[in-house]
């Protein structure tokens, strides 16, 4: 029985850094405002088809609203969530496992030009501010 609370109390001490961490984090890398650098043309392009299709929930800046997570987070590195998962959130959506802001849908009218130019721009942006 003390196995069982000794296994129980620390799930609960592994979930609450987790929130932690996910929730009370800043929102960028760097604790600092996002900045969007100088952009190549694909990038530049992308940043309109984010404005058209994202910003309304990830900020203009990739930096979150109430609606949907910043992208500028550490869990949106490359290496936590890669390209890939950008583009299955977009197309079929994605269940809420990271954030409070429940399921994301999938986003109607999106190009596959367009999301491989949306996911150039918060790469871009990303990087120019110290994400990898």
């Amino acid at each position: 029985m003390r196995r069982i609370n000794l296994a129980i109390a620390g799930l609960g001490v592994a979930v609450a850094a987790g929130a932690v961490y996910f929730f009370i984090a800043p929102d960028d890398a760097n604790g600092q405002e996002v900045v969007i650098p100088a952009l190549s043309q694909s990038g530049a392009r992308g940043q309109v088809a984010y404005g058209k299709f994202c910003a309304s929930c990830h900020g203009d800046k990739i930096d979150g609203t109430d609606k949907g997570p910043p992208l500028m987070h550490p869990v949106y590195n490359p290496g936590h969530h890669g390209d890939a998962s950008f583009v299955n959130a977009t197309r079929q959506g994605a269940k809420g496992h990271h954030w409070p802001f429940g399921d994301m849908k999938p986003v109607e009218g999106v190009s596959d030009t367009e999301l491989a130019e949306i996911i150039r721009f918060v790469r871009e942006v990303q990087k120019a501010n110290g994400l990898f």
